[in-house]
C-alpha cells in the first residue's frame, strides 16, 4: 500500500461549509463517542454529500478513520478522496478549493482526512485468476458464477433473491452487468457472460426484470428460466439469509467470477462516490462503503477485486473467521487505473433490496401480496370484465368500494344475498401451466369480505355435497412457480366455490363441462395459447333451498380467445333444459352451446361489446331443435 499524506494544505476540494466558528456556550460539551460521531456524520453526508461531490476533483466523501503514514486506525474522520493532490497555489486552476483541517458537525470539531484515490466500475477486464467452473454454463445456477446482459462482457451472480410481491426467483447483480448503457428492461441475460462464452442461444438464462443506478446503488435482477438454482455461493458454500449494516473494521469476504474468494476489511462507511459509467450514462453518484484488503488473508496478486467481479456479494465474517450468512453489500467498483491503493466499493444491501423490492427468503403462498386479478388486456384486444344490471348491482359485495374482487389470475363479483359469485373472470396462459398438488390446501372464507356474505363449510358438512370451483383450479396454475402456487391457494376461497348435488354431478356426462377449456386448446389454433374465461351460477327464484341456502341448478361459461388475430367468444350453459318452463328437478343436467345474448337473458350479467362482436354462433329458433353436446367434438369453435 502506498503512503498517504494527511497534509490538508495539499488537497483539492470546495469548502464543504463556512469555516467553523469556535465553540460557543451553546455548543455541545464533552467528547462524543465514536458511535455518536459516526451517526452525526452519516446525517451530514446524506444532506451535504451530493453538494460536496460537485467539486470536480472530489471523487468521494465518507466516514473513515484518519490515516497516519500508511496505516489507518486513527480518530473517526470525515474522509475525502480526490483525483489529484495539489499545492495550494494551483487549486484555482483545477477549479477546486482548499479542504479545511476540521469541519463542525453538530457542534463538534471533526478532523478531515484527504486521500488521493479514484474509482471505476469493476467490469474493466484485467488479468484474472483462472476458474473454468465459474465461467461455464451452470445448471443449477450458482452465485459466484459469470453472468451478463448480451450487450455486456461479464460480471458475477451475487445471490439468489425473490420478488417480494409474487415470490419469483431472480439473480442479483449490478446495473452495469445486467443492464448496461445499451440495455433496457427485458433485455436477454446469459450465463455465462458473453466474454466467457458467446453462444447466446445456448446460454440464455432469462431477462432483465428490474434495475437501478443511483444513490441507492448499482443493482439489477434478472429472471431464471428453464434452469434450476442453488443459493449457496461458490467456494464459500454459504447462502445469504439476512441483511446487515457494515461498520468500520468489519471483516468481510466475497466470491467473484475473476478473483474467486477474497477477504477484506471495511474501512469507510456511509460513503457516496462519483463513478463514470461512460457512453450515454456518464457520471453517477452511488451510495456505498469501502473495503480494503485483509492483511491476515492476502489475495492472489494482492487483488481484493478485479474486472468481472462486479455483482458479487460481500458477506460478514464471524469472530472466529468463519463466513456468516449475513449479507454486507453488493460489490460494484474498484480502484481506478494507475491507483496503487487496492480497494473495493460495495452498495449497501438494505438500500439495494428496498429499491429492487426483493427478499432473501421466498415468501410462502399465503404471505405473497395479491397479484392483480383478471387482466382485461390478456388477449391483446381489451375485454372488460362483466357488469351487472342496475338492480343486481345493489346486491354486490364491495371491497374498498369496488364490486370487483381480485385474486391471483382471476376476479369476481359476489352476490351478498345469495353468497355466491354473480360472475368469475379468469385468464389462462396455456404455455406456462404448472401441475401442482391440491393436497393440504384448505377451503377458507376471504377475510377481506364479511363472513356473512360467504357460504362456508357449514353447508358441506355431513352430506354428499361437493365444493365445486367456478374458476377451474387447473386453469389458474400458470406463470412463475410462486405465482402458480399463490393461484392454487387463492382458488380455494369460498367466493370461488359453489355446491354441486349428486344429480348435478351427472352433468359431466362424457366430461364435456369440465373439458371446455382443454377442448379449445386442442381444437383451435389459439393465438399465444391464451384464453379468458367467464363463468358463474344462474340464480333463479325457485332454486332449491338446503340448510337455508338456495342452490343454483344452472351454470354458464363463456370462453374468449383470438385466432389469427380475430377475437372470438363461445358460450355454454349447464342446465336440465334450455326451456326453463320444461325443466324438471329429476332431469339430467346437460351442456348446451348457446349465444352470449342467451346467457345475458338468463343471468342479467352484461358482457362487453368486444365479446358480442366475437360471438357468431347461429342457433335454431326453437330451443327444442337444439341438441345438447354429447362430446367436445360437437362444439362449434369456428
Amino acid at each position: 500500500m502506498a503512503s498517504r499524506t494527511t497534509n490538508t494544505k495539499k488537497t483539492a476540494s470546495k469548502t464543504p461549509q463556512p469555516k467553523p466558528a469556535p465553540k460557543t456556550a451553546s455548543a455541545k460539551m464533552g467528547s462524543p463517542s465514536d458511535d455518536e460521531l459516526i451517526s452525526s456524520l452519516r446525517h451530514y453526508i446524506r444532506v451535504r454529500g451530493p453538494h460536496l461531490l460537485e467539486d470536480p476533483n472530489i471523487t468521494s466523501v465518507g466516514v473513515g478513520r484518519k490515516v497516519t503514514g500508511d496505516q489507518p486506525g486513527g480518530d473517526v474522520a470525515l474522509q475525502f478522496t480526490v483525483a489529484t493532490k495539489a499545492e495550494p497555489e494551483v487549486l484555482e486552476s483545477l477549479g477546486t478549493e482548499l479542504i479545511p483541517a476540521t469541519i463542525t458537525v453538530d457542534g463538534f470539531e471533526v478532523p478531515t482526512d484527504v486521500i488521493e484515490r479514484t474509482y471505476k466500475p469493476s467490469f474493466h477486464m484485467v488479468a484474472e485468476v483462472e476458474s473454468p467452473l465459474r465461467k461455464s454454463r451452470m445448471d443449477p445456477i450458482r452465485p459466484g458464477a459469470s453472468v451478463g446482459a448480451v450487450t455486456v462482457s461479464a460480471g458475477t451472480i451475487g445471490c439468489i433473491v425473490f420478488d417480494r410481491a409474487d415470490g419469483t426467483p431472480y439473480v442479483l447483480s449490478n446495473w452495469h452487468v445486467l443492464h448496461g448503457p445499451l440495455g433496457e428492461l427485458g433485455i436477454e441475460v446469459v450465463q455465462p457472460g458473453t466474454r466467457d462464452d458467446n453462444r447466446i442461444d445456448r446460454n440464455r438464462m432469462g431477462v432483465l426484470k428490474r434495475s437501478h443506478l443511483g444513490v441507492a446503488g448499482d443493482c439489477a435482477v434478472a429472471t431464471i428460466e428453464d434452469r434450476d438454482s442453488l443459493p449457496e455461493i461458490l467456494e464459500l458454500e454459504v447462502a445469504p439469509r439476512t441483511l446487515g449494516e457494515p461498520e468500520l473494521g468489519d471483516k468481510v469476504v466475497k466470491s467473484g467470477r475473476s478473483t474467486g474468494v477474497t477477504h477484506g476489511i471495511v474501512r469507510r462507511v456511509d460513503t457516496i462516490a462519483k463513478i463514470n459509467y461512460g457512453g450515454g450514462t456518464g457520471q453517477r453518484t452511488i451510495g456505498c462503503f469501502e473495503i480494503g484488503p485483509d492483511p491476515d488473508h492476502p489475495s492472489a496478486d494482492d487483488e481484493v477485486s478485479s474486472g468481472g467481479d462486479s455483482g458479487a456479494v460481500w458477506l460478514f465474517k464471524e469472530g472466529d473467521d468463519r463466513v456468516s450468512s449475513v449479507l454486507a453489500g453488493l460489490h460494484f467498483a474498484g480502484e481506478g487505473t494507475g491507483d496503487p491503493d487496492e480497494h473495493a466499493l460495495a452498495c449497501l444491501s438494505t438500500s439495494v433490496f428496498e429499491k429492487l423490492d426483493i427478499t432473501l427468503s421466498q415468501p410462502a403462498p399465503e404471505q405473497l401480496e395479491i397479484i392483480a386479478g383478471y387482466d382485461a388486456d390478456f388477449l391483446g384486444e381489451r375485454v372488460e370484465a362483466p357488469e351487472l344490471d342496475a338492480d343486481l348491482a345493489r346486491d354486490a359485495a364491495l371491497l374498498d368500494g369496488s364490486p370487483v374482487i381480485p385474486y391471483t389470475h382471476f376476479s369476481l363479483t359476489l352476490n351478498k344475498k345469495r353468497r355466491f359469485p354473480f360472475w368469475v373472470a379468469w385468464n389462462v396462459d396455456g404455455g406456462s401451466l404448472k401441475k401442482l398438488s391440491r393436497s393440504g390446501i384448505p377451503f377458507v372464507k376471504d377475510q377481506r369480505l364479511p363472513a356473512t356474505a360467504q357460504v362456508g363449510n357449514e353447508l358441506y358438512q355431513a352430506n354428499r355435497l361437493d365444493r365445486g370451483h367456478i374458476a377451474r383450479r387447473a386453469d389458474l396454475l400458470w406463470g412463475s412457480l410462486p405465482e402458480a402456487r399463490k393461484a392454487n391457494t387463492d382458488s380455494f376461497f369460498y367466493t370461488n366455490i359453489t355446491p354441486q348435488m349428486d344429480d348435478f354431478n351427472q352433468s359431466a356426462k362424457n366430461g364435456v363441462w369440465g373439458a371446455l377449456e382443454d377442448a379449445v386448446f386442442a381444437d383451435v389454433d389459439v393465438d399465444d395459447l391464451r384464453i379468458s374465461v367467464f363463468g358463474g351460477p344462474v340464480f333463479q327464484d325457485d332454486d332449491r333451498v338446503y340448510r337455508g341456502v338456495r342452490i343454483a341448478r344452472e351454470f354458464y361459461k363463456v370462453i374468449a380467445f383470438t385466432e389469427n388475430g380475430e377475437l372470438k367468444a363461445r358460450a355454454f350453459l349447464l342446465t336440465q333444459n334450455l326451456d326453463q318452463l320444461e325443466a324438471l328437478e329429476l332431469d339430467e343436467f346437460r351442456v348446451f352451446q348457446v349465444t352470449l345474448g342467451e346467457v345475458e337473458d338468463r343471468t342479467r350479467v352484461r358482457f362487453p361489446a368486444a365479446l358480442h362482436k366475437g360471438d357468431i354462433l347461429h342457433v335454431p329458433e326453437s330451443v327444442a331443435d337444439r341438441p345438447p353436446l354429447e362430446n367436445t367434438a360437437d362444439i362449434q369453435w369456428g
